[in-house]
């Protein structure tokens, strides 16, 4: 054990958290959602949302057993939905092809959808207690400030430089509390901004600290303009307070999730009443201001334009695709949907979400 991994778990014995929901009753399958979960979400956000999830899917039969609409309501507010999907069809898969149990061999938890070489090794140094090596964002940070890393951690040399780098110092003992420790250090005081560095055990012999490059450090990513798009969504209810919804394809944005129709900007309120059968006369119409939701590669500009319908359509609602959704749909687990952010807040003057 080299003197990084040494100190670091003196640190963590001392100091590391050890009561997070995850760290308790510790087996693959929690460790397995907890690090989906955690990818590119903050801490205190996921405490609830691991919760609910392992309460309904206690293992990984249940939640290869559920519907995916069930799943992706769990998910919702969550973001980054293909990680839910992933859990989902990984689940399934582990159960067909492993009896229900998860793979201990890094290359088999590898070939599972979502779970990539950084997760398939915290599966195993976590849960399984053997020497499965980590580079989450949070170990990227750390890696980079104490050996003074320059370059996008993105980038492949600079990637397979810190693969070494983290190998080296991944003990053979204590893998556990090793591969925790070094995740807790980066959350807890190794932080993208204001770095507690006076208490950081790594201080001493820290290159980005003694070169005062502590703020620079990872490197990021070079910033691109992002394109706008633009969008209309019909929030068509009935007068019983049903909502026409409409399900994403399975891939692509929002894959599986429910919103309310989608239409590009240039349709009119006529164009899409004539989809349903209907006319301005049947409708009671009102437009809410334009916001903006935000994606990794786009922003969106979101038009609302809420219609009361004072008759059903004439035109056939084709199930698979859409469907009437009443308000106990999205709180009741029988019936639970899968909504995007945009459909909760699109939703949200109707009475038909609740913070999440």
């Amino acid at each position: 054990m080299d003197w990084f991994a040494g100190r670091l778990l003196e640190w963590f014995e001392e100091n590391g958290r050890k009561d997070l929901p995850w760290q308790t009753d510790i087996n693959p399958y929690r460790v397995w959602v907890s690090e989906i979960m955690l990818q590119q979400t903050q801490v205190a956000t996921v405490i609830d949302y691991f919760a609910r999830f392992t309460q309904r899917f206690p293992n990984i039969e249940s939640l290869a057993q559920a519907h995916i609409d069930e799943v992706l309501h769990l998910w919702t507010g969550l973001g980054y939905y293909a990680r839910g999907r992933n859990l989902h069809k990984s689940a399934q898969l582990v159960v067909a092809n492993h009896a229900g149990q998860m793979p201990t061999e890094q290359q088999a938890l590898e070939s599972l959808p979502g779970i990539g070489r950084s997760t398939a090794g915290a599966i195993r140094a976590i849960a399984m207690n053997q020497q499965g090596v980590i580079l989450d964002g949070n170990v990227k940070r750390v890696l980079a400030r104490f050996h003074g890393v320059e370059g996008y951690p993105g980038d492949s040399k600079i990637s397979a430089r810190m693969w070494l780098d983290a190998t080296a110092h991944t003990p053979a003992t204590s893998t556990a509390a090793y591969t925790q420790a070094i995740m807790d250090l980066g959350a807890t005081l190794c932080t993208r901004k204001k770095a507690a560095c006076e208490q950081c055990p790594m201080r001493s012999k820290c290159v980005a600290l003694a070169k005062d490059m502590v703020h620079l450090l990872p490197t990021p990513k070079a910033k691109k303009a992002k394109p706008l798009r633009t969008a209309r969504f019909f929030i068509a209810s009935l007068t019983n307070g049903a909502t026409l919804m409409e399900q994403r394809p399975a891939t692509g944005l929002w894959g599986g999730l429910w919103n309310p129709p989608e239409r590009s900007s240039d349709t009119s309120i006529d164009m899409y009443l004539a989809e349903l059968g209907l006319k301005a006369s049947d409708v009671e119409q009102h437009t809410a201001a334009v916001f903006r939701h935000t994606f990794t590669h786009f922003h969106l500009d979101v038009e609302p334009i809420y219609l009361t319908l004072k008759r059903q359509p004439t035109l056939a609602v084709e199930e698979s695709s859409s469907r009437w959704v009443l308000p106990e749909h999205l709180e009741n687990n029988n019936e639970a949907i899968g909504l995007s952010a945009v459909a909760v807040k699109l939703l949200a003057p109707l009475g038909k979400t609740q913070d999440r």
